[in-house]
């Protein structure tokens, strides 16, 4: 008995010993948690002092120093959003483009598809990919100084380095040598941007070389070429031929590609299944055992283009036959999860009528006044904002000076310059047609022989951006107001066929009485239903995968940037984030499964991140049959009162401090326009303006 009390008092010590270490964990956590707060709140502040201020008269020096307040410049911390020149290549005839071939040695040919598959960017690719992109390298001879990429210059070409050495440098200084088998300069086959390094030979080098033109005709190529192929085949089986084009599209998106060996079996006869399976190549036999003698009977043979187990994308399905790869098989699958979320979806795409007779009468008598108004008709109150493209001012009715506007002046020899007319045509097209309370609205344009402008409605609660600088980071609460408001502004925006692509605080501005609208439609373009468009652009941490890899992409990559924009406002920062752009991509193409979630994010809301932030934008919340409803349904949006943000009747977490319609007090102020006119802009593109 004497041992048995022994191991009980033994075991009694480890219990106390094991509570304790318990305690102890638990106290070390929470001192983990309250220094990661402080460092984000120090961080918040460093940032805010660290945008620097300007440079400043001397009586502006003087009264900073007695009132000893800095003026955050936003300016040094906002992102710039990145456009792609759209490729010359007519989508349509991409199919019949014949690429340039240039022999190479089996050698040359197994160096480059290992440098691909080495490099963090292009191992994303797909291997037939990778193959035409071996294909279409042509070499290129360096002699030993010489700078094959100057930091700065605008480039379009990417390299494998099969003979020799380099060495790359950044502002002087060394970064690193390389020799054969590494790729560099990827970034520039994206988008047209400059070179981030400079790249020297030390040797004699040989090169391969692809510029983004061909490039981009293989990534678009090989999407369209396959889509069009399982659109086919889906419409030759029976199951299938009721069903609308748009949904065939979503299919063909979210069917997988799987491989068998010779004598593998594919389906076994008695197991459960809920796969459905189209042959797009080799040949299987279908067998079934017979119950007598148990051997196996061979009923038929089925080649390219036939399908087997349909009957589990309607329930569990027990299998009733074996089907047994005859030789090397390649088969197109979906399975019913995935069938079930995409059929019968779509229906509620278009079905809403946002504007009943009463509204259309209301913007119809709106468009009567502002049409009879003239540039000269207004009085400039303050700036707003300023960019690249021009300025943001208060705008004042003359006549009547309680109505004040935002007006968007944009230089038109700047808009010619970066390419960006389509852009700006798109965005006027997409405002005027745009009556929503989630979207800002534009009344009219004017222009001049230097500058187009864009009178539109007036926000004075300030920028989403600005309150997140200043506050850090937001309650859970907070951030379900601010993307609510995204998902009805995106909800309006995807009925009318409408793709945004440039979320982020910087573009979320809030009205007078703390709601949030979309402002800034530059990158926004109307693509139709279901239709994919190829243009890469948005902002570096918020574009989604298809867009980096250049698969073609429609309005589920908004629902990605959703995400992203939620685990911002939540956190201060966003989750996928690197030193430059092509750094950002890899680490987006990781995938969000790969990002550690703060603490403070709760379950619901990391649930709903994940389910947002899916690799496949076939498999994306607000992307599947249900649309945006899955999203508004979701356990974070939980008692969340959607129809009294609709109504305007629910009280906004922030209420901004607005004293009258000419208060810009919630803005960072700016200096005044000290920049040259700009040269008149001849070229005569802005007729419809």
């Amino acid at each position: 008995m004497g041992t048995l009390r022994d191991l009980q008092y033994a075991l009694q010590e480890k219990i106390e010993e094991l509570r304790q270490r318990d305690a102890l964990i638990d106290e070390l956590e929470l001192e983990l948690d309250q220094k990661d707060e402080l460092i984000q709140r120090l961080q918040n502040e460093l940032d805010k002092y660290r945008s620097v201020i300007r440079p400043a008269t001397a009586q502006q020096v003087q009264a900073q120093q007695q009132s000893l307040v800095l003026q955050p410049d936003q300016h040094r911390s906002k992102r710039q959003a990145i456009s792609a020149e759209p490729t010359a290549c007519d989508i349509s005839a991409l199919s019949h483009v014949t690429l340039p071939f240039y022999p190479k040695s089996p050698e040359s040919k197994e160096l480059i598809k290992e440098a691909i598959l080495d490099n963090d960017f292009m191992k994303n690719l797909e291997l037939s990919q990778i193959q035409e992109i071996v294909d279409c390298m042509y070499p290129v001879d360096y002699g030993k100084d010489s700078c094959i990429i100057k930091e700065g210059d605008v480039g379009s070409l990417v390299f494998v380095m099969e003979e020799g050495k380099v060495e790359v440098t950044k502002e002087g200084m060394k970064l690193c040598t390389m020799g054969p088998g590494k790729v560099f300069g990827e970034l520039a086959i994206l988008y047209n941007c400059t070179r981030t390094a400079t790249v020297r030979t030390l040797t004699h080098v040989k090169l391969w070389a692809i510029d983004r033109q061909c490039f981009q005709t293989i990534m678009m190529r090989t999407g369209l070429i396959k889509h069009a192929e399982y659109m086919d085949f889906l419409k030759s089986v029976p199951t299938f031929q009721g069903l609308p084009e748009e949904t065939l599209s979503k299919l063909a998106d979210v069917m997988e590609e799987t491989h068998y060996e010779d004598g593998e079996y594919i389906i076994r006869q008695g197991a459960r299944g809920d796969t459905f399976f189209i042959i797009s190549k080799g040949k299987v036999n279908v067998t079934q055992e017979d119950s007598a003698n148990q051997e196996p009977v061979h009923l038929r043979e089925l080649t390219r283009g036939d399908w087997f187990g349909e009957r589990a994308l309607q329930g569990e399905d027990v299998r009733t036959a074996n089907v047994i790869a005859a030789d090397t098989v390649t088969c197109l699958v979906i399975d019913r999860d995935s069938f079930k979320h995409l059929i019968g979806g779509l229906d509620d795409v278009s079905n809403k009528g946002y504007e009943d007779a009463e509204a259309k009468a209301k913007y119809e008598a709106e468009n009567t006044f502002f049409s009879s108004l003239k540039l000269n008709d207004f009085n400039i109150i303050d700036t707003l904002g300023v960019g690249g493209f021009g300025r943001v001012e208060l705008v004042q009715l003359k006549s009547e000076e309680a109505k004040t506007f935002a007006m968007k002046i944009l230089k038109k020899r700047h808009i010619v310059d970066t390419r960006q007319q389509e852009h700006i045509r798109s965005e006027k097209h997409i405002m005027t047609e745009a009556h929503s309370d989630f979207v800002v609205r534009l009344y009219r344009t004017f222009k001049d022989s230097k500058y187009l402008y864009m009178l539109m409605e007036a926000c004075l609660g300030g920028e989403l951006w600005t309150l997140l600088r200043d506050r850090g980071s937001f309650e859970d609460s907070t951030t379900r107001f601010y993307t609510a408001c995204v998902v009805e502004a995106f909800a309006y925006l995807h009925a009318k066929g409408i793709i945004y692509r440039d979320l982020k605080p910087e573009n979320l501005i809030l009205d007078s009485r703390g709601y949030a609208k979309l402002v800034d439609f530059g990158f926004a373009k109307k693509i139709g239903f279901c239709k994919k468009t190829w243009t890469f652009c948005g902002t570096p941490e918020y574009v989604a995968p298809e867009i980096i890899l250049n698969k073609g992409h429609d309005v589920s990559a908004d629902y990605w940037s959703l995400g992203i924009l939620m685990f911002e406002l939540l956190t201060g920062s966003p989750p996928f984030s690197g030193p430059d752009p092509m750094k950002t991509y890899n680490i987006i193409l990781r995938g969000i499964d790969m990002i550690e979630f703060p603490k403070k994010i709760t379950k619901n809301a990391a649930n709903l991140i994940k389910k947002l932030c899916r690799d496949n934008p076939s498999e994306r919340l607000g992307n599947l049959k249900n649309g945006v409803k899955d999203i508004q349904k979701h356990k974070w949006f939980e008692g969340f009162n959607w129809d009294g943000l609709r109504k305007g009747t629910l009280t906004p977490p922030i209420i901004p401090d607005v004293s009258s319609p000419t208060d810009t007090s919630n803005f960072d102020s700016f200096p005044e326009d000290a920049d040259e006119p700009p040269p008149d802009d001849n070229t005569g593109w802005d007729y419809d303006f």
